[in-house]
């Protein structure tokens, strides 16, 4: 569990980074956002409740990527997927819009990513210590399922495979994350998601 001077280092990095880069993505965004919204033919903004810190919902940002809205299993999620949308995933441009969640307070850079209700509601006695800290844009989680997509068409039942390994990997990768957090292993993962 991190202290209280640790979540001040992790807040104080956030803020400053966030600041470090919102001049230098806004145009970019604004023209990924005119593109996502001409491809998808919906609002190219797109917010999902996440499940954040202590259990808490928040309004979690994305550039859309698919037609249509609640898409649940994956094989349909791949249809709707527009061939922008497909480039956005890929690329992870989609992600850029958590910037505004991390200068919110909602996220930080490094963190477990934020599940949507269902997940996060799972979490039990010792797993819970994953709601203590702030979601993460990037993670150990993050970079090691970076093809999740991929993976999940892959098997007969993905639901099915996300909930019997994927899941319980990730909870046990975002436990020791936060056991052993310092500053210099977000740096290192935020490094490694970059390149």
């Amino acid at each position: 569990m991190l202290t209280q001077k640790q979540k001040i280092v992790k807040r104080g990095f956030d803020i400053l980074l966030s600041l470090l880069f919102l001049p230098i993505i806004l145009i970019p965004l604004l023209i990924l956002w005119i593109l996502s919204t001409l491809s998808t033919g919906c609002n190219g903004w797109y917010v999902q409740l996440r499940i954040g810190q202590h259990g808490k919902p928040f309004s979690f940002y994305k550039l859309r990527t698919l037609k249509g809205e609640n898409h649940k299993d994956i094989n349909e999620i791949k249809a709707k997927e527009t061939a922008f949308g497909g480039w956005l995933r890929k690329t992870k441009l989609d992600e850029i819009p958590q910037l505004f969640n991390v200068l919110k307070g909602d996220m930080s850079w490094v963190g477990p990513r934020p599940d949507i209700s269902g997940y996060a509601d799972m979490l039990k006695e010792e797993d819970r210590v994953i709601l203590s800290v702030k979601p993460g844009i990037t993670g150990p989680a993050t970079i090691k399922y970076k093809n999740e997509d991929q993976l999940l068409l892959r098997q007969s039942n993905p639901l099915e495979y996300n909930d019997t390994v994927i899941w319980p990997d990730k909870v046990k990768m975002n436990k020791e994350y936060i056991q052993q957090w310092s500053f210099k292993k977000d740096l290192w993962y935020l490094w490694r998601s970059i390149f």
